[in-house]
């Protein structure tokens, strides 16, 4: 192929890679200044009461998230689900959530939310300390893939949106990870707004997680489920969960934990 034409093609990919951002943001723009369909305000109404206690800016941010939302990602029903306006604006008004105020886009590595009637079985593999691999199969409530897959039970969906001071919320949790997972494996580590900020991050939440370790070992109880004493990545899935719902428990039991949240998530759930 002649120098001149590869020349060329090289240069129109580079202005692809250039406008694409653009053109993407102007698609979104466009989203955004649609009205809001008044069946998904009453979805919300009815099976997310956690958006009437945001301030009235938030929630016209969250319902522009939420449109932009569900035109880029699909929803995929599994074991006969058929996939509804309800529940796509079910997940996507949890999911945004995690998103107001923050400028990284629309969960850019994730491509499609696949969706069970309920609690699904995946099968797991894991080799031990002296070589051994062994074969598990785990019930779940959903699931978070490096691959730009999130998997979620509808059942557990719903309950976690009902109940919004719990401290326990599947969407919530799983789009935490997604977070966490934007630039590899999830580690407890999401890219945050200053590169000085790690140290502090590091700090407060490794002293958190280790507190957590030995509640959890010891029996006593904790704000946050055993369940993030499993690792740092599910540790800040859990405390994510809580910083949205149980706000004023966390402030008080946990201040330097809530800081670091309020600055990662650019929010502060205890002023709504």
């Amino acid at each position: 192929m002649p120098a001149f034409i590869v020349s060329c093609l090289a240069l129109a990919f580079v202005l692809w890679l250039l406008g694409a951002p653009y053109l993407t943001e102007r698609k979104r723009a466009r989203i955004r200044v649609r009205p809001f369909p008044a069946a998904w305000r009453d979805i919300l109404k009815q099976r997310v009461p956690y958006v009437r206690t945001l301030p009235a800016d938030l929630q016209l941010q969250l319902k522009q998230h939420i449109q932009v939302f569900i035109a880029e990602k699909a929803f995929i029903g599994c074991d006969g689900l058929t996939i509804t306006d309800e529940i796509r604006v079910t997940i996507a008004a949890q999911a945004c959530l995690l998103i107001l105020n923050r400028p990284r886009g629309y969960y850019p590595k994730l491509r499609q939310i696949l969706v069970y009637p309920g609690s699904f079985v995946v099968d797991r593999e894991h080799t031990d300390g002296i070589g051994v691999a062994h074969h598990a199969r785990q019930v779940l409530s959903g699931e978070s893939w490096e691959q730009g897959q999130v998997v979620l039970s509808w059942h557990d969906t719903l309950e976690g949106a009902a109940i919004p001071d719990d401290g326990q919320n599947v969407v919530i949790h799983e789009f935490a990870h997604q977070l966490d997972q934007e630039t590899g494996r999830a580690n407890g580590a999401p890219v945050l707004p200053r590169r000085d900020q790690y140290p502090r991050w590091s700090r407060v939440l490794g002293a958190e997680f280790r507190d957590l370790k030995t509640r959890a070992a010891q029996g006593e109880t904790s704000l946050f489920n055993d369940y993030g004493a499993t690792d740092p990545a599910e540790f800040f899935a859990v405390i994510s969960e809580v910083f949205f719902e149980q706000p004023q428990r966390m402030a008080t039991e946990h201040p330097a934990l809530y800081r670091e949240l309020t600055d990662f998530y650019r929010l502060d759930p205890l002023s709504w």
